[in-house]
């Protein structure tokens, strides 16, 4: 799967769980200062990205995942 389907996917799910405009999801979007995504809302993002994707994040590596770019990296690079 390319970075931009990837991105497309994870920003359908962003607009989906957040309520946001899907026009402004962008790469540099931040989940915690420009979504106000709590630990609770970030956990559940998290386990549906894995689901969506097959691909198994650690807590470790969830902490790091700061933007949508980061993420969509995450997915590009782990995916099965």
């Amino acid at each position: 799967m390319s970075k931009e389907e990837t991105f497309n996917k994870i920003a359908d799910i962003i607009a989906d769980r957040f309520q946001v405009d899907r026009d402004k999801i962008t790469n540099t979007l931040n989940f915690k200062t420009d979504l106000d995504a709590d630990s609770i809302d970030f956990v559940e993002f998290i386990l549906e990205l894995e689901d969506t994707f097959g691909a198994e994040i650690s807590d470790e590596d969830a902490e790091n995942l700061n933007t949508v770019g980061e993420a969509v990296d995450y997915i590009t690079s782990h995916s099965k």
